[in-house]
């Protein structure tokens, strides 16, 4: 093995661990679940500001199981969870007629990701669209606003792409809309993403590096890692910055999404990015992406 192989080997090490250090002392993944089930348990509890209005709450008659849609909701999240996603579906629907957000979009993302359901991006662009559509008037309770965010995000892509199972053409307009929307009034990391992207390529919008370079970087902070990978190839090619690279600081973005990915068909590029800019890295742009990852993850935590 030649001496630079050994000396990258050694830095990519170095930045590894560096990484994983610093990682031991973020939550750990039992406060994830336990912050998760508590926002599930915040939505279903009894909160007057969640009751449906009638406004908006069709006129049904309750199924003999169901009491009403909130009744509904908690059964059907109960019976999801309890692993059993195909049973769950009856009472969420119930619950989604009747106006519960949170139905509405457990179904939306079960039919998106086919889970417990067959796949149907149909169905879920339809339960997804009566979320913007009720939350485009009506502002949501601080509980719902991830949820939201999601929702608005979901159909921006539909939108951005095209549906034609619904016979829906791709509208770029309205996709840079939502996306907009949900980065500023929701601060969502992925709407911030996906409208980085717009700018980045011109798609839907007039070409603006600043504009993407912005956004970007706002959901690179959140974490997100195809905001970080995107981000650290910009500024470590020099594109960000008009022909100055940063490249310490490109490669640490580039490791933070690296560490961050499972390895799946869909991250290989983040992958590639990642160990494209080690490689060509000088041993001081290394050393230096070592210590502005260690101060990036030691502020985080």
């Amino acid at each position: 093995m030649s001496g630079r192989m050994m000396v990258g080997y050694a830095q990519k090490d170095a930045i590894s661990a560096a990484t994983q250090k610093l990682r031991r002392a973020a939550l750990p993944a039992s406060l994830f679940a336990a912050s998760f089930a508590m926002f599930v348990m915040a939505f279903v509890d009894p909160a007057p500001a969640l009751d449906a209005p009638a406004a908006r709450a069709p006129e049904t008659t309750p199924l003999p199981m169901f009491k009403n849609p909130r009744a509904a909701l908690r059964a059907g999240l109960e019976t999801y969870h309890n692993g059993d996603a195909a049973t769950s579906v009856a009472a969420l629907r119930y619950a989604a007629e009747g106006g519960e957000p949170l139905a509405q979009w457990k179904l939306g993302r079960m039919y998106a990701d086919g889970d417990g359901v067959a796949r149907d991006d149909v169905k879920a662009y339809e339960y997804f669209s009566r979320i913007v559509e009720h939350f485009a008037e009506a502002d949501p309770d601080p509980r719902e606003r991830s949820m939201a965010a999601n929702a608005f995000v979901a159909v921006g892509l539909y939108l951005r792409d095209g549906l034609s199972a619904a016979k829906i053409e791709p509208d770029l307009d309205r996709a840079f809309e939502l996306f907009r929307y949900a980065a500023t009034y929701f601060r969502n990391a992925d709407a911030q993403y996906y409208l980085g992207r717009m700018y980045l390529d011109g798609v839907g919008v007039k070409k603006d590096l600043r504009q993407s370079m912005s956004w970007l970087e706002l959901a690179a902070r959140k974490g997100h890692p195809q905001a970080q990978a995107v981000l650290g190839r910009l500024m470590y090619s020099g594109e960000a910055g008009g022909g100055a690279a940063q490249k310490a600081r490109g490669l640490m973005y580039l490791t933070l999404a690296r560490d961050a990915v499972a390895g799946g068909a869909n991250e290989q590029w983040i992958i590639d990015a990642q160990a494209k800019a080690l490689a060509s890295a000088s041993e001081a742009d290394r050393k230096a992406a070592v210590a502005l990852l260690e101060d990036y993850l030691r502020a985080r935590n």
